[in-house]
């Protein structure tokens, strides 16, 4: 049995794939425990998994809606800081671990265990490309590099890349940027979906923004609802934590909701709109439903998904400022459209033949068995 911890911390898409490997690794009877944010310990520990809490985070509140500079400074500091790091040090000194997982973003983790001598990953949850080109040459790059935690170093001094993406959607596994050696392997999208959606009459569209508390979210969710009005469409909108599901004008045909779990909804989906969150999109492309995307922040993965998705024929992307009548010609279009449900057909049969969270257990269950 190995002894595996995993390091991680509140940021919306990032935890469904270190969870989903976790849960897998568990599974197989290993130990496995999560340090991360208290108020994640009911989402780990619903996984079957030990919580850890950081002591020495910095502050952090991913839902509260913040300004786009309060955002990106809080982020900085937080992967950034040496407070992570030295929780990460003090659990594996108190108690051992054979191999360590650390999120790709966390820095400050990533540095930590390469000087402890730790056994380590670090793990990606979307497109390889966008972590080594824009984020690592934008802000947090920047900043890291400045304090000795250079994106690059850190990710190539750990024992392994490992992406939690589908190598025909992710641009650096077509061009081999940033690979050395074997270093980056890809996984395919972690997802615990079975079977493709069946839909329904009248058609369900789930709408479903960002976690975090991106500026904007609330007017794009409120023109979407206006967007349906008066159409044959059943509207689902679940606002997740940053966003209030009172207070919206909410048409005959649509609810509101805070939560209610995807995979609940989207077997009975037509289509999905969503923010571009790796997750989010690759659940429902793997329930084989076309998707209208919506980013929320030009500095995350979201753009880069959203074009992905385009390109491949299963869904269209809009500004989030879109006007009610571009989204309800753009929904009009997926739900009757032919070629997109084709096209996210075929896409939802790659994907589900690919279990990424087996195929993740299988590479780190291998490396710690490695001289």
């Amino acid at each position: 049995m190995s002894d595996i911890l995993i390091v991680t911390f509140e940021a919306g898409g990032n935890v469904p794939p270190a969870l989903g490997i976790g849960r897998e690794l568990h599974h197989r009877g290993h130990r496995v425990r999560v340090l991360g944010h208290a108020m994640q310990q009911s989402q780990i520990e619903s996984a079957g998994l030990e919580f850890r809490a950081y002591r020495n985070s910095p502050p952090w509140r991913p839902h509260d809606q913040l300004s786009t500079w309060t955002v990106l400074t809080m982020g900085i500091t937080m992967v950034t800081e040496p407070g992570v790091g030295q929780d990460l040090r003090d659990e594996v000194r108190a108690d051992p671990a054979d191999l360590v997982v650390v999120d790709c973003m966390l820095f400050n983790a990533l540095d930590a265990a390469a000087r402890e001598g730790l056994r380590h990953v670090a793990l990606f949850h979307t497109f390889y490309a966008m972590f080594y080109g824009s984020f690592r040459r934008g802000p947090f790059g920047i900043v890291a590099r400045t304090k000795g935690l250079g994106p690059r170093r850190v990710w190539h001094n750990s024992d392994l890349e490992l992406v939690c993406s589908d190598p025909e959607f992710d641009p650096a596994a077509r061009d081999g940027a940033g690979r050395t050696n074997g270093h980056v392997v890809w996984t395919g999208a972690v997802h615990d979906v079975l079977e493709a959606a069946v839909g329904r009459t009248p058609p369900r569209v789930l709408a479903s923004l960002s976690t975090a508390g991106f500026a904007g979210q609330r007017r794009t969710l409120q023109n979407i609802l206006d967007a349906v009005e008066g159409t044959d469409v059943e509207l689902v909108v679940t606002t997740g934590p940053s966003v209030d599901p009172a207070g919206f004008r909410v048409p005959a045909n649509a609810t509101v909701h805070r939560y209610v779990p995807h995979n609940e909804l989207m077997p009975e989906c037509s289509a999905v709109i969503g923010h571009g969150g790796h997750a989010t999109t690759f659940r429902a492309l793997a329930h084989g439903l076309p998707m209208l995307i919506m980013p929320m922040s030009p500095l995350t993965d979201q753009p880069g998904v959203g074009k992905a998705v385009a390109a491949a024929g299963a869904g269209k992307v809009l500004r989030r400022t879109a006007s009610p009548g571009k989204i309800r010609d753009a929904i009009d279009e997926l739900v009757h459209s032919e070629r997109y449900r084709t096209a996210a057909a075929a896409l939802g049969t790659r994907i589900r033949a690919t279990d990424g969270a087996a195929a993740a257990a299988d590479r780190l269950l291998a490396l710690d068995d490695s001289p």
